[in-house]
């Protein structure tokens, strides 16, 4: 191999790019339109960029466009976005048709993307079992769009860090939502989750052994539960102990020893996703059917199908059901429960993200040398990029690395 000076080539985590590329890429400060509307409020309460984060933005020389009332449901006011920076208008046509990057948790409606500009970057989620349809893809493809999971995107150490924050969350929230409704106050039975001198203390079963499961496992613990978790791997089921510090109880699934634990069980936490095509489901009907009456099921994988087979899709405007005396709770985004937590931790995602943009001359560039964040794009400038979705709609798919070389 040359010496430096005399070989163009610099292997970096990102990729393989030529040397003169990189040192183009990098020198070329872009000032950034970044346009945030408001989500429905019903569905979804939290908004991807903070006040704090906007300063910061604006601080770079970017430009921030919000919808009136965009932090509402976080408890951000507007004045405390446009006291650091940020404009505020009530046009959300504007905000959709007037930026370079539309930043929105959840995916926009048709009539939106028709509200967008050719060649924009939209940053939101996208859940191709829940939001996916061959209408909303073929008008981000009609627009020229450049559409990108959050989800989807991958860090230096090729981990997902918003869904990783959002898992922790959402494990976490699970055990303080199973303790509202265990209690009378919700319906419940009237149980604290837990324990206290003399009383047996509660039991919770938890199926998965990830980040959800490693969070729940810990809240549950920390007021005095009884834990007890299943998952497939025995990896992931030794690297969850290791990770909370002691050694659980801990099981591979086996239909009798689930069965067993859910008979006694107060509270059953899923958290593990099913594969479409993995059938039966990891916990039964006939299973829940054993279930003490007043106990709580919370399927946070209800996002992709649900793990259990009693749970039905809800939204915080009607999160519960009762069935077979057993109460569930299958709500997709239980983040958005705290919203403002939520939102802080998804702006600690995005904010980084869109300096790394500006500094490397727009998305285009940004993409050539961010392996990462091009792992969560589905679109590119109007080419789908995600073979599992053309495979779903019959649309021909290209690789994003390929297309990188030729763009």
């Amino acid at each position: 191999m040359e010496k430096s000076g005399s070989s163009s080539f610099n292997i970096r985590m990102e990729g393989l790019m030529p040397q003169e590329e990189m040192l183009e890429v990098g020198n070329k400060q872009k000032q950034l339109k970044i346009g945030i509307p408001s989500e429905e409020h019903e569905v979804e309460s939290r908004v991807p960029i903070t006040p704090e984060a906007v300063e910061i933005l604006t601080g770079h020389g970017h430009e921030v466009i919000l919808e009136a009332g965009a932090g509402k449901a976080a408890n951000y006011l507007d004045t405390d976005y446009s006291e650091r920076g940020g404009i505020i208008t009530e046009n959300r046509q504007e905000v959709f048709g007037g930026c370079d990057i539309l930043l929105k948790i959840s995916p926009p409606e048709i009539e939106e993307i028709g509200w967008m500009k050719e060649r924009q970057t939209l940053l939101s989620s996208f859940q191709i079992f829940t939001h996916s349809d061959e209408k909303y893809i073929r008008s981000l493809m009609q627009k020229k769009v450049t559409a990108i999971a959050f989800e989807k995107i991958q860090d230096e150490h090729g981990c997902y860090p918003a869904v990783r924050s959002m898992s922790a969350i959402a494990g976490t929230t699970s055990m303080l939502i199973a303790a509202e409704y265990l209690s009378n106050v919700r319906g419940g039975k009237g149980v604290m989750l837990g324990s206290v001198t003399g009383i047996t203390p509660t039991e919770v079963v938890i199926l998965g052994a990830g980040t959800v499961a490693e969070y729940a496992v810990r809240a549950a613990m920390g007021v005095g539960s009884e834990v007890k978790v299943f998952d497939h791997s025995i990896h992931r089921l030794r690297r969850l102990q290791n990770a909370v510090g002691q050694m659980i109880p801990t099981s591979i699934f086996h239909p009798k020893v689930i069965l067993k634990a859910l008979r006694s069980a107060d509270v059953l936490i899923g958290a593990i996703r099913r594969d479409e095509k993995q059938q039966p489901f990891f916990i039964t009907e006939e299973m829940i059917k054993e279930m003490k009456k007043g106990s709580v099921v919370i399927d946070i994988s209800i996002d992709r199908g649900g793990c259990i087979e009693t749970s039905e899709i809800r939204t915080q405007v009607d999160p519960v059901f009762v069935k077979h005396g057993v109460i569930h709770y299958c709500v997709p985004n239980i983040p958005s429960r705290v919203s403002r937590t939520a939102s802080i931790a998804i702006s600690n995602v995005f904010a980084p993200l869109i300096l790394g943009m500006g500094e490397h001359g727009g998305m285009g560039k940004h993409l050539k040398v961010n392996v990462g964040l091009r792992h969560g794009v589905y679109v590119y400038n109007g080419i789908l990029t995600n073979e599992a979705i053309g495979q779903r709609f019959g649309i021909p798919s290209k690789d994003i690395d390929l297309l990188m070389a030729a763009f």
